[in-house]
């Protein structure tokens, strides 16, 4: 029997399809979760509290298999984890589909200024004219970031007869490589963010980027907050030198009321809503877990895994 920590949350999806080699440890509470752990060869120990999961994860010294719904686990001790030789899959793509439209949602958002449509009925007043005229058709993209979220995204906005560019490590026909972006970002109508959160993306839309952004630019982030220097947008706002920055991710999140943030110039900010903006991902995540606990019975891969030392 292998004893395995899971969350009481998702008891009533797995419960009735667990294997008979699995001796499951439900718990309800952190501190119930920090007295099973440290028997725990396999754990699914998803909380909202980020340090409370550490914590747990942390507890759990006999822990062969870490299993999350999260995508981005930088949150975690992930020196620990490797240096016990755990492995972990995450969630990588469960929410690829809602955070996609979402994104599309956003640009059209902006492009038709949607928002002052709305305010505009709030108010019972019929506009005389579109308060945006801008059209997605034509438009160029530079797409960082070409995962399971980035792979989604590029085509919804290809049917809409945009002109999307990917970032990729390697050479690929109609790709710009990881050093070549940069020189080409004057030449992009929209910046998309789908990068992980790692040391080596933090704040890649700096300064000098937004600085060699054309004016009429647009800047999505569907990331992570870190992944942009928020002081250098917020100037760069309020100083119109690009068009709006659309932000699902912030930093903090969430944002404090006070923040400028809230009221720069073109910012549209959406409460990381994006991969909540459907009613599938736990049902999808326990399919996973699921057929993942056949794997790792048979001693085949897990999938997807989590690489502790590139960190996504």
């Amino acid at each position: 029997m292998t004893t395995t920590l899971l969350s009481a949350l998702v008891r009533p999806l797995l419960e009735p399809q667990l294997p008979d080699w699995v001796a499951p440890r439900w718990f309800l509470s952190k501190e119930e979760a920090l007295a099973l752990a440290p028997e725990a060869a396999i754990g699914w120990v998803d909380l909202n509290d980020k340090e409370a999961m550490a914590e747990i994860v942390t507890a759990a010294t006999s822990l062969k298999w870490l299993n999350s719904i999260y995508a981005g686990l930088d949150f975690l001790p992930l020196d620990l984890l490797a240096e016990r030789g755990v492995t972990v899959t995450n969630g990588a793509g469960i929410n690829a589909i809602t955070i996609a439209e979402y994104t599309v949602m956003l640009m059209l958002t902006h492009a038709k200024g949607y928002a002052q449509v709305v305010r505009a009925q709030d108010r019972r007043e019929w506009l005389l004219d579109s308060p945006g005229k801008r059209e997605l058709a034509g438009e160029r993209v530079l797409l960082l970031g070409l995962g399971a979220i980035g792979g989604l995204i590029k085509t919804r906005l290809e049917a809409f007869g945009m002109e999307v560019v990917p970032v990729r490590r390697s050479p690929a026909p109609g790709a710009l490589g990881p050093d070549a972006w940069r020189v080409e970002l004057g030449s992009f109508d929209w910046v998309i963010l789908a990068v992980p959160a790692t040391p080596e993306t933090r704040h890649l839309i700096g300064a000098n980027e937004l600085s060699a952004m054309k004016p009429s630019a647009v800047l999505v982030n569907i990331a992570r907050g870190e992944v942009v220097d928020q002081d250098a947008l917020l100037s760069a706002l309020k100083e119109r030198r690009i068009d709006g920055a659309l932000l699902d991710v912030t930093t903090p999140e969430p944002l404090p009321p006070d923040d400028p943030l809230w009221t720069a110039p073109g910012a549209q900010i959406t409460m990381h809503l994006s991969g909540r903006a459907q009613t599938k991902m736990i049902q999808r995540s326990a399919a996973r877990f699921l057929d993942n606990l056949e794997r790792w019975h048979r001693g085949e891969p897990v999938e997807p895994r989590f690489d502790l030392t590139a960190g996504y």
